[in-house]
C-alpha cells in the first residue's frame, strides 16, 4: 500500500497547542482528488494541504487545500502552514532572512514570504492573489442574530455584510467581547437563513479584544466546509480587510490590524493583517503570522478508495 509521509505545525502562534493545526502533505504525487477529501476528513482539522509540482516552472508549488467537506479555492492558514512547513523539513531552500515563493492555488499565484531567523522560518505571510470584493447582501440582521443565539441589539452598528478574497464570509460586527462569546450556532436556523446563500461561513467579529495589542477579536463558523467553529481563519482575515478598509480613511497609506481569534476554543490565534491603500483603492492586501512544527508521520493511502 503506498505510504506518504506528512507534517503537522500549529499556525498562527509562535506556541505549540496554539494556533490552527494544519496537516500538510509535502508530496501529494499520486493522490486522486477523492484520496485527498477522505484524508482530509481523517485527519478532520479545519484543512489538509497536498503539495505538488507547479503548472509553471517560476512557481515554487501547486497546493491543494481541502478542509473536511470540501476543496477550497483558497484558505489562509493552509498556505502560511504549507510555506512554513516547506522550508522548515529542507524542501524550499532559504534564502537568508526572507525567502520569497509563490504558490499556485485555484484563485492563482498566492506569493509567500517566509522569514527566518538563525537559518530557521519562525512567519509566513501571504499577498491575496484576489483583492476584497464585496458581495451580495447578506439575509437580515434579526435572521441572522437568530442563527447565533443573540439579538439584533448585540449587533454593532455596521451593517452585516458579505466580502471575498476567493472564499466569500458573512461579515457579523458584534457590540463587544461579552455577545461575542456568547454566540452559539443554530444549525437548524443556518440552514434556513445562510446555507443557501452566497456565503454560507459565519465570521463575527468585535473591537473589543482580550490583548492590549490586539485590534479585533473573532470567531468563525463553517458548517458547509464541515468546520463547526475555526480558531484561525486566514482567508476570512483577508477578506475582513476589505470590510475594514472600507470604513477607513483612504488616504495612501498602509492599514494594519492585529485579529485574534480562537481564545474561545482554548487555540488562540493572532493574525497580522495589511492593506495597501493608493489613490483612494486597495491595491495589495496580506496576511501574515507565526508557526510552529508539532508532529511527524507517514501514512497508508489505499489505491481503491
Amino acid at each position: 500500500m503506498p505510504t506518504f509521509p506528512f507534517v503537522t505545525a500549529d499556525v498562527f502562534t509562535d506556541r505549540p497547542f496554539g494556533g490552527n493545526p494544519v496537516a500538510v502533505f509535502p508530496n501529494g504525487r499520486g493522490l486522486t482528488e477523492r484520496q485527498m477529501q477522505l484524508v482530509a476528513r481523517e485527519f478532520n482539522l479545519s484543512e489538509t494541504v497536498f503539495v505538488l509540482p507547479p503548472d509553471r516552472p517560476e512557481h515554487t508549488r501547486q497546493l491543494r487545500i481541502f478542509t473536511p467537506a470540501a476543496e477550497l479555492p483558497f484558505a489562509g492558514h493552509p498556505t502560511l502552514g504549507a510555506a512554513y512547513v516547506l522550508a522548515a523539513i529542507g524542501e524550499v531552500a532559504l534564502q537568508g532572512n526572507q525567502t520569497d515563493i509563490v504558490f499556485e492555488e485555484g484563485v492563482g499565484p498566492v506569493p509567500v514570504r517566509i522569514v527566518a531567523v538563525d537559518d530557521r522560518p519562525v512567519f509566513a505571510q501571504l499577498s491575496v492573489a484576489r483583492l476584497p470584493d464585496r458581495g451580495p447582501q447578506p439575509p437580515a440582521a434579526s435572521e441572522l442574530a437568530a442563527m447565533l443565539s443573540l439579538e439584533p441589539s448585540d449587533f454593532a452598528a455596521e451593517p452585516p455584510e458579505v466580502w471575498s478574497c476567493g472564499v466569500p464570509f458573512t461579515f457579523v460586527a458584534l457590540a463587544g467581547l461579552d455577545p461575542l462569546r456568547r454566540a452559539r450556532l443554530r444549525r437548524d436556523v443556518w440552514e434556513s437563513v445562510l446555507a443557501a446563500s452566497a456565503a454560507p461561513a459565519a465570521f463575527m467579529f468585535c473591537r473589543e479584544t482580550e490583548r492590549e495589542a490586539s485590534d479585533i477579536h473573532a470567531r468563525m463558523f463553517a458548517p458547509d466546509m464541515g468546520i463547526a467553529e475555526d480558531p484561525a481563519t486566514g482567508a476570512a482575515a483577508a477578506a475582513l480587510a476589505g470590510y475594514l478598509g472600507s470604513r477607513a480613511d483612504r488616504s495612501d497609506r498602509t492599514l494594519r490590524w492585529i485579529v485574534e481569534q480562537g481564545f474561545e476554543m482554548g487555540r488562540p490565534s493572532i493574525l497580522e493583517v495589511e492593506a495597501d491603500v493608493r489613490n483612494g483603492d486597495t491595491v495589495a492586501v496580506r496576511v501574515g503570522g507565526a508557526s510552529v512544527l508539532i508532529s511527524r508521520g507517514e501514512m497508508e493511502i489505499p489505491t481503491d478508495v
